[in-house]
């Protein structure tokens, strides 16, 4: 593992082990990245052995324009109008991939995430290079956010440091949240993860009644329903003690189809109800001391299996919930107290 400072001899010897299908780390305007040539099939094979990346798990790929990403992609107007607005910058923008990319890159029903960094190093890599590098964060999966060389080597394994070819050292990096993502293949975009740009506000509504409560969530869940299947989905709840939280959940698991009795899982930790053919995971992080019980408790199981999950008390434990941001659609609900007895005010926004 070679380290450089980031400089214009770093675009050379960056071309260079790519060419040579190595591994690079780098730094971009949100965190470190990791690159390989997303057209190398061993190189792309490699990443995935860094990043212990389950397979059938994306990559997103930077490229150096517009131009660059329709070689790789089909950009319909709503693409078009994202680009147009928001890119150079951190937003990735999944459109329907051309299958042009090494296997693995593409997702498994042919979507293709495009990067376009607002930062020149990159884009000179990139360019020189003529092919596209993957864009996805030097970490290895649910480790810390890399906005330092030191984020990343000091939470790898002796194994992963083998794999590195090159890393770009710039310093240590603003502490920005990773890049938007926004879905344009289906019939209207859809924010799966909202990052450092933010590409819709929040929406929120006042409820009179723990009905209108429960019909937030089945709103919600119609708008997110899609990915029920292709995603895990997270509903991370916060609110004061007795704000709506479970109701929310109730409305939830009514809209789902499931006609079981919800209760607070305080106790338990975690209820589990099903109807039809859909199941729905419900955790209460209240009692929770270390956020990483979450995950004995099988979180990361439930997001493999792209799972409903539904988190109490979300806030406790958000660093955790926020390690699956690329994996899960996950939608922060804030309830709060209104001025009479039985409003709430309940707003929400995806990956934030």
């Amino acid at each position: 593992m070679r380290i450089i400072k980031s400089d214009r001899r770093a675009i050379t010897a960056a071309v260079s082990v790519l060419k040579k299908g190595g591994l690079i780390i780098y730094p971009t305007e949100t965190l470190y990245g990791a690159g390989v040539d997303a057209t190398n099939p061993s190189a792309v094979k490699k990443l995935s052995e860094y990043k212990s990346r389950p397979l059938g798990k994306p990559y997103s790929i930077a490229v150096s324009d517009k131009k660059m990403a329709q070689n790789y992609v089909f950009l319909n107007p709503t693409a078009e109008n994202l680009y147009k607005k928001f890119l150079p910058g951190p937003l990735t923008v999944i459109s329907k991939g051309k299958q042009k990319v090494a296997q693995g890159v593409e997702s498994e029903s042919g979507t293709l995430g495009i990067r376009i960094p607002d930062y020149k190093l990159v884009l000179d890599i990139v360019g020189v290079l003529g092919k596209p590098i993957t864009a996805t964060s030097a970490n290895a999966s649910y480790k810390k956010r890399p906005y330092s060389v030191s984020d990343v080597v000091n939470n790898i394994s002796s194994r992963q440091k083998a794999l590195i070819d090159l890393v770009i050292d710039a310093g240590t990096l603003p502490r920005r949240d990773p890049s938007s993502v926004v879905d344009t293949t289906l019939d209207e975009p859809v924010v799966l993860r909202q990052g450092a740009a933010e590409i819709f506000k929040k929406v929120g509504v006042l409820s009179r009644s723990e009905e209108d409560t429960m019909n937030v969530a089945k709103e919600i869940w119609q708008k997110y329903e899609t990915h029920n299947g292709s995603r895990a989905i997270i509903f991370a709840l916060q609110g004061e003690m007795g704000a709506g939280k479970t109701i929310f959940t109730k409305g939830l698991a009514r809209a789902m189809g499931i006609n079981e009795l919800v209760t607070s899982p305080t106790f338990a930790l975690e209820n589990e109800y099903t109807g039809g053919n859909t199941t729905l995971h419900h955790f209460d992080a209240w009692r929770i001391e270390n956020p990483q019980e979450l995950l004995a408790l099988g979180l990361k199981d439930l997001v493999a299996d792209r799972r409903v999950v539904v988190i109490e008390w979300a806030e406790r434990v958000s660093d955790v919930i926020h390690d699956f941001d690329a994996e899960a659609v996950v939608i922060w609900v804030n309830i709060k107290y209104g001025q009479a007895e039985k409003e709430r005010h309940v707003d929400w926004g995806v990956n934030k």
